[in-house]
């Protein structure tokens, strides 16, 4: 299901959460909860996370003889209400950005000092 697209400012925020990162919901009706990052919107600075923000939608029946149904799906949620999941500390950690010695960045997380994978 398409989410309704607000204007868009005029450059991308860079986000510290990319797709398929674990995260930790640290606000909201769904605090605690762990999942999956399924899609980034860093246009309107929101993501989808897996089996968080569930919202049904009913739907009618569009021709004579079919059923209507009842959808239900993840909803956005603002990027500032999660924080990567670190599995050595089993809590969401912040994340600060390591610059190696070859030039590369690396993510890693602040308190347990492990990299993000």
């Amino acid at each position: 299901m398409k989410s309704k697209r607000q204007k868009e400012p005029a450059t991308k925020k860079k986000l510290h959460i990319k797709k398929n990162d674990n995260v930790q919901v640290i606000a909201g009706k769904n605090k605690g909860a762990t999942g999956k990052v399924l899609r980034v919107d860093r246009f309107n600075e929101r993501i989808v996370v897996e089996g968080v923000n569930i919202i049904t939608k009913h739907v009618k029946p569009s021709q004579q003889g079919q059923e209507g149904r009842i959808d239900r799906y993840e909803g956005p949620i603002h990027y500032s209400n999660v924080l990567l999941y670190c599995k050595k500390s089993n809590r969401g950690e912040r994340i600060r950005i390591q610059l190696n010695k070859d030039g590369s960045k690396t993510r890693v997380f602040t308190k347990s000092g492990v990299p993000v994978e």
